[in-house]
């Protein structure tokens, strides 16, 4: 080793930009109208920066979007995917918002259940109904 000082060594803070969308982008991207993405930041549930009239997207509201449409997707209702989504940053927090959407999912499959039940009843109905028709109808 010798005596001289070591070059100094240049310290680098990579900051890597973050990825905006605009209304536009977002609704192309998840096949939505303007309209609904406006209407999911008039209940509060996305919150897009304002950069002038233009709104301005980032990840965090992407991400959100896609929670909402999942949630759409498995029949809950606007009020209830708030309610879950915006657990996460508030209390009770992730937990919390885990242990309510594990509620809701039971309350949903139970419905569904209920649902495919009923579907199963009218088809077996429809079933006698077809067969009687076709009795009739060869009798006559």
């Amino acid at each position: 080793m010798t005596g001289r000082p070591s070059a100094p060594v240049a310290e680098h803070t990579w900051t890597v930009a973050e990825h905006t969308w605009t209304i536009a982008e977002l609704a192309e991207e998840h096949s939505l109208t303007l309209r609904t993405l406006r209407h999911y930041e008039d209940v509060g549930l996305l919150a897009p920066q304002r950069c002038g009239t233009t709104r301005v997207f980032h990840n965090r509201d992407r991400i959100r979007l896609a929670l909402i449409l999942r949630g759409k997707r498995l029949g809950f209702s606007l009020e209830e995917i708030s309610r879950i989504v915006n657990m996460y940053d508030e209390q009770p927090g992730e937990a919390g918002q885990l242990a309510y959407l594990l509620d809701q999912i039971a309350v949903r499959r139970a419905e569904l259940e209920q649902r495919r039940r009923d579907i199963e009843d009218t088809l077996a109905e429809l079933d006698v109904v077809e067969r009687r028709c076709h009795e009739h109808l060869a009798a006559l």
